[in-house]
């Protein structure tokens, strides 16, 4: 039958309905109280060794309210003792809001710190998880700018004539640029099977063959 109701439904409000039970849910999330406290079992048979088992019933009863509500009211105590019992407001201090246990106050106040100081941390390592992201997209682009970088650096660029003619002149070599600059032009400025990457190492190849001769002038003979 739910699932027939769910059918006639427009979908419109399904989204509705489901929003406003999720906001709901986050509200009582954000606003109940956190439902443990640390119980120290030794303490507790210590300091009521001498209450009967309708004591401790009843004391323990007011401890748990205590630790939903934060203060007791005199209501409070009367309508879980049915009458006083000094055994057991003995344990509770009196204040102007009401009564209260001062050893539950005070681990109530533990937890709530505990809890709060567990929130932060969790914050604290998303807020860090965050940055390490933002840190490593940041690598990520400095890595692919390196790379794009080291990939203009690397590309091959053919020689200009001047720059052959310059060069095989400073390695004491004859000036064969438009031969050597025709020669791999048509090659397309491959050697062999792979696209050349140091046109000055290809230059050096051919020195051997083009070496500039050296013309000695005969010294004259002096008396």
């Amino acid at each position: 039958m739910r699932d027939n109701y769910k059918r006639h439904l427009p979908s419109a409000s399904i989204e509705l309905a489901l929003r406003y039970l999720y906001e709901g849910f986050l509200i009582t999330t954000k606003m109940s109280k956190d439902p443990a406290v640390l119980f120290y079992t030794s303490d507790f048979l210590t300091g009521t060794t001498l209450m009967s088992n309708e004591q401790v019933g009843k004391y323990i009863r007011l401890l748990c309210i205590q630790h939903q509500k934060g203060v007791l009211s005199e209501k409070d105590m009367l309508k879980i003792c049915d009458s006083y019992d000094e055994d057991i407001f003995d344990k509770f201090e009196k204040c102007d809001e009401g009564f209260y246990n001062l050893r539950m106050r005070e681990e109530f106040e533990k937890r709530k710190k505990y809890s709060e100081s567990r929130a932060n941390n969790r914050k604290k390592k998303e807020d860090m998880n965050n940055i390490c992201k933002s840190y490593e997209e940041h690598m990520e682009n400095e890595n692919e700018n390196e790379d794009v970088n080291n990939k203009k650096s690397n590309r091959f660029v053919k020689p200009t004539l001047d720059e052959l003619k310059e060069y095989m002149d400073s390695i004491n070599m004859n000036d064969v640029s438009n031969k050597f600059f025709d020669f791999y032009e048509a090659k397309g400025w491959m050697i062999g099977k792979n696209k050349m990457k140091d046109w000055k190492s290809a230059v050096r190849t051919w020195k051997p063959n083009n070496l500039k001769l050296s013309i000695n002038t005969p010294k004259l003979a002096t008396l």
